[in-house]
């Protein structure tokens, strides 16, 4: 039987964390290839930024980006974990999609892994969270803050936040598409925004 367009994605996201020299991506390319995963995609209703996503998806560079716009119907968007714990600014600007996490659809009980879209010329303000977190640009150009680090990511980049690092992006007329990891301790709870001056245009 040939594979799915959900499992060539799944696939395609499995060898971004097999390149990512850490235990928990390794753990996690192999919940992505588990027999059940693919199936626990199903058709999905397309979300407010449905266009602008499969935009950025086909003008991404990324290896992967081909794979994950041609399962786009599949892709749960609009499952974000943290929605509410979310301002009503950053919810406005942006829209995640859950893949692996312990409510599934995929389960995994001590992973939380899934797609984000940022609109262009955007600013998502300082948080943080207890989960380490790992990001992956796939399209975009953002001004990334982790911490004391600020500058400009790419597409293939990886970035990594340890648990409670504060971190922001700033997105420029591309926008931003990126997988996002969590793992450690994967609770909701501890997700908050922080003071932030750039968001009060200070």
């Amino acid at each position: 039987m040939p594979p799915t367009r959900s499992t060539q994605m799944l696939g395609a996201i499995a060898d971004i964390y097999r390149a990512e020299n850490r235990p928990e991506a390794r753990r996690t390319a192999d919940c992505l290839l588990s027999p059940s995963a693919a199936g626990s995609l199903q058709h999905h209703p397309a979300c407010a930024l449905d266009a602008q996503i499969r935009d950025a998806m086909a003008g991404s560079p990324h290896r992967a980006a081909a794979a994950i716009l041609a399962a786009q119907d599949h892709i749960p968007w609009g499952t974000n974990p943290v929605a509410d714990r979310m301002s009503d600014a950053a919810a406005a600007i942006c829209a995640v999609a859950t893949l692996l996490s312990p409510e599934g659809p995929i389960v995994v009980p001590d992973l939380r892994l899934g797609l984000f879209y940022q609109r262009p010329d955007s600013y998502y303000a300082l948080h943080s969270h207890d989960a380490d977190e790992t990001y992956v640009i796939l399209a975009g150009h953002p001004v990334w803050t982790a911490g004391s680090d600020t500058r400009q990511r790419h597409p293939g980049d990886y970035i990594h936040h340890q648990s409670l690092l504060p971190h922001a992006f700033r997105t420029g007329p591309e926008g931003l598409l990126a997988l996002w990891r969590w793992s450690g301790d994967v609770n909701t709870e501890s997700y908050a925004f922080l003071d932030d001056p750039a968001a009060r245009g200070g």
